[in-house]
């Protein structure tokens, strides 16, 4: 299900690469106390109270308008807006109500999209933000984002205004969702049109243009398939200001996703560049297939030939597969439990496999593990591998729960998370990792303070 998007919009220096680092529970976005420093807008998913959402961080909307930087940032900050489903404006409430600020609410309003004000940097409980009703935006929330003040009531406001859930689905029976994505001229169109030539059937072809996201439903052995063919993603310091809309498109398509096949350039060999596209995949939590495309390039060199007539062509060709194999580990040490397939858009080799291992990781990824099993698994793990200490102090796990699929998704109750070590936890995820075929998948463990109710529990 495509996530909803927030934007966060406001002059330079109000605030909103702070807020936006305390929802998403991170620092990804840089914080500088000087204006302009947000170049790129950043995205990230972020759990507000009940529901996740795709947050966006923007550069500052108006200010320095000779400056042709600060019209690039707006342009970014302007395509956000057009994508948002809801719209936190900030300002800044030590400094007060400026010139500038009016223009930003003016084109909030003008978008036609439902917002919250939000007044930041009210630590003081001498400061007043009831000047800001002249924006005619309604009263704003007091906040401080730095301190976390005032954060829970403008998530519970951000939640009223969003789209009901499933509002974005279409109707219909639900298909498999898949994601291709790469960077651009990998094969991705390639790889889309030979699995969709193999099928034979397809149900319809949503077309755009080389900037968007394509659709196309088909069906395979009775099932339907939802092919997404995106537009290349590139690094985030590489994108040119026509590529920020694309970029947008890319991560909400994953967002809907339920796998990501990850198109990597056999001949080339992986790259960075790879790696970080991988990388969103991961960070959004989809389901991931690597796919090493162009095999028919390289394989060629596995044949015998005049200056190697002794080569034998199977073991050449296995001993070329371990190779890109560990190279592409090497690159991408965080996707280590995604299966890699070797396939060739041309020739058609692989696809059928790259079809049953994208099927084998949806189902992995919409696993649950009932309770008793998954607390019997923890008892055992922690039977071989005692939790670590720190300053006399034991960590106890007292309950795990699956809180949701896709990805999956764990709660683990203990007495003290700052007790918890990164060690400790990549143990927990292998061990779940093992005991339930979660190839394929991302898992994330959240570690929660034991409550009362708990206890009583």
């Amino acid at each position: 299900m495509a996530l909803p998007v927030v934007a966060i919009v406001g002059r330079t220096n109000v605030g909103k690469s702070s807020l936006f680092n305390r929802l998403v529970g991170r620092k990804l976005a840089v914080v500088e106390d000087f204006p302009g420093v947000t170049r790129d807008r950043l995205y990230a998913e972020a759990e507000l109270d009940r529901r996740m959402v795709l947050l966006v961080d923007t550069g500052g909307i108006v200010g320095g308008e000779g400056d042709e930087l600060f019209a690039r940032v707006k342009d970014q900050a302007a395509t956000a807006l057009r994508q948002a489903d809801a719209i936190i404006m900030m300002v800044d409430g030590r400094e007060g109500l400026t010139g500038l600020d009016h223009e930003v609410a003016d084109i909030v309003r003008r978008s036609g999209k439902p917002y919250v004000l939000a007044a930041n940097k009210m630590e003081k409980t001498s400061l007043d933000s009831e000047a800001f009703a002249d924006l005619r935006l309604g009263l704003p929330i007091d906040i401080s984002a730095m301190h976390g003040r005032g954060l829970q009531e403008l998530v519970e406001e951000v939640e009223e205004l969003l789209p009901p859930e499933g509002a974005e689905e279409p109707e219909g029976e639900q298909a498999l969702s898949v994601a291709i994505i790469g960077h651009p001229n990998v094969g991705k169109s390639a790889l889309t049109n030979a699995i969709l030539g193999e099928e034979r059937v397809i149900v319809s072809d949503l077309p755009g243009t080389t900037r968007d996201s394509i659709d196309t439903v088909f069906e395979r052995e009775g099932e339907r398939w939802r092919l997404i063919d995106t537009a290349g993603l590139r690094r985030r310091g590489k994108r040119q200001d026509t590529e920020f809309y694309t970029s947008l498109r890319t991560l909400r398509s994953l967002a809907r996703a339920q796998v990501a096949v990850v198109v990597v350039d056999a001949y080339e060999g992986p790259s960075a560049q790879d790696a970080r596209v991988a990388g969103e995949a991961h960070e959004a939590g989809r389901g991931i297939v690597l796919v090493a495309n162009k095999w028919d390039l390289l394989k060629q060199y596995a044949q015998p030939d005049e200056e190697h007539p002794e080569l034998d062509p199977q073991k050449a060709e296995k001993a070329l597969r371990s190779d890109l194999a560990r190279l592409t580990g090497d690159e991408m040490p965080f996707a280590s439990y995604a299966p890699l397939v070797f396939t060739s858009a041309a020739t058609g080799e692989g696809l059928p496999e790259l079809l049953a291992t994208v099927r084998r990781v949806a189902d992995n990824f919409a696993r649950r593990i009932e309770t008793g099993k998954l607390n019997r698994t923890m008892r055992e793990a922690l039977a071989h591998h005692a939790p670590p200490t720190r300053k006399g102090r034991q960590l106890k796990i007292y309950y795990t729960t699956q809180v949701r699929a896709e990805p999956p998704t764990f709660a683990l109750f203990v007495n003290d998370p700052q007790l918890v070590h990164l060690s400790f936890e990549r143990y927990l995820v292998n061990v779940l990792r093992r005991e339930y075929d979660f190839e394929g998948t991302p898992i994330r463990i959240f570690w929660r303070a034991r409550r009362r109710e708990d206890e009583e529990r």
